[in-house]
């Protein structure tokens, strides 16, 4: 992949494809082909076919996937599974037919089973049973890996797949019923913050930008706080904060910039042809991404709470399930390739807490 190679991007607006592009631009790469979901829906494959005939990208970064945080993966099971299977299988059969050099395929570390061994090693996928709660999108992710390395089998293609774990940063989702577990607190203590120092400009002003279930900054204050406690964020003996859980998981967290590097890196130098070629059974291509450290998600409510200046307390609603437990990455496997990550949960969190008042 050299600067003026031809990058298709599929999903460039999100957390991932953003920081991706972002990364790429970075490093001299200038000939993008970039389709927002507007323009073009991956799950139409006429639509995604005529695209690939029409552009012919040489390299594609599938980041395209319909996300979100347990209550959204929960509620809106088929979706997941049918909105992924049709992204990825559209993509990279059509990077197959127009004869595309290179792609590399975006995972997450929810295809591993609910209990397997800590840290997750790349062979432990398919050893046991998964997580209830994300098993449609963990099952599409699945599918996804296993046709990239069918493809690379049967049709010699050189398609890679890479899990990063938790991810976090610029253009992060903060919807409070559809985000992960850090835009989510992150958020919550924000509002709280403004809660506690009566501050309704901020709260309007945060409403306004992303409003919630239709309550937006123009609400009264009656309605704005009434919003606001159905979804954690209470004020009545003073502001609290509930966070689903027991708040004993453990996550691992990983600087979405450190992960585009990553994947970059991975396109720069790991090659899936030559484990094709070996002659024998191939198995669990696909690569970790993360930090190998991680912290349970009541420490991230303080380490969040302390870089906001939120001085409210934590309510844990037991009633709400947890979730997996753990979730801790192996990641020798990419940094014996010679990637480790770089950016601290704290310089991570800081940085993101800046950019989400700045935006």
């Amino acid at each position: 992949m050299d600067e003026s190679s031809k990058i298709y991007i599929a999903g460039h607006n999100g957390l991932v494809g953003s920081a991706i592009l972002r990364q790429l631009k970075d490093d001299g790469y200038e000939n993008f082909v970039l389709r927002g979901s507007n323009e073009l829906d991956l799950r139409d494959t006429v639509a995604v076919a005529d695209f690939f005939s029409e552009e012919k990208p040489e390299y594609v970064f599938l980041a395209a996937a319909k996300v979100g945080g347990i209550v959204a993966n929960n509620t809106y099971r088929a979706e997941f599974l049918y909105d992924n299977l049709m992204i990825q299988n559209n993509v990279i059969h059509q990077s197959y037919l127009n004869d595309v050099k290179k792609l590399l395929f975006l995972g997450s570390t929810c295809i591993y089973p609910k209990n397997a061994p800590q840290p997750l090693r790349e062979d432990y996928l398919l050893t046991d049973v998964l997580e209830y709660t994300n098993e449609p999108y963990a099952i599409s992710k699945i599918a996804g890996i296993k046709l990239c390395e069918s493809y690379n089998l049967q049709y010699g293609t050189n398609y890679i797949s890479a899990m990063p774990t938790n991810l976090y940063g610029p253009n992060d989702n903060f919807d409070l019923e559809k985000a992960h577990v850090l835009p989510a607190l992150l958020r919550k203590i924000h509002i709280g913050k403004a809660l506690e120092e009566g501050n309704w400009e901020v709260i309007r002003n945060d409403l306004n930008r992303l409003p919630i279930e239709g309550v937006d900054g123009t609400a009264s204050e009656g309605e704005i706080k009434d919003k606001l406690a159905d979804f954690g964020i209470l004020n009545s003996n003073g502001v609290e904060v509930e966070i689903w859980g027991s708040g004993r998981p453990m996550r691992e967290l990983l600087w979405v910039e450190d992960m585009a590097k990553a994947c970059v890196y991975l396109m720069k130098h790991h090659n899936a042809k030559t484990q094709a070629k070996r002659g024998e059974e191939v198995r669990n291509t696909h690569i970790n991404i993360g930090t190998g450290k991680d912290i349970t998600i009541a420490e991230l409510a303080v380490l969040i709470k302390d870089i906001v200046g939120f001085q409210g307390k934590f309510v844990f609603n037991t009633n709400k399930p947890d979730g997996t437990m753990r979730k801790l990455t192996d990641v020798s496997k990419i940094n014996n390739m010679g990637w480790k990550a770089e950016v601290s949960l704290h310089q991570g969190i800081e940085r993101m807490y800046t950019w989400y008042t700045g935006n």
